[in-house]
């Protein structure tokens, strides 16, 4: 007997039974090849998606970083930072 069923589909088109597996799919295709063989890429989506707060958070927290770097180099007058290195005033040559 026929019945109703739900599906997901990924970028391309592939069908899957659950959005988690067109997730890692689409996931996977955005990586690409990894390695050499049979690609990494699946697995490394896969966690990708496990461990999706984590990555949120850290991309959170870099995205804080990079506005904090750019309110600094504004500050400075756009001056490029030379970390621990001081910057001596010029002399003239003898």
């Amino acid at each position: 007997m026929a019945h109703t069923g739900t599906g997901f589909f990924d970028r391309k088109g592939h069908f899957f039974k659950t959005a988690r597996d067109a997730t890692v799919s689409d996931l996977a295709a955005l990586l690409g090849q990894i390695g050499e063989g049979e690609s990494l890429a699946p697995g490394i989506a896969y966690m990708l998606l496990e461990r999706r707060a984590e990555i949120e958070r850290l991309f959170a927290e870099h995205d804080a970083m990079l506005e904090e770097e750019a309110a600094m180099k504004a500050s400075r007058g756009g001056t490029e930072p030379l970390g621990n290195v001081a910057k001596l005033p010029s002399r003239p040559a003898h």
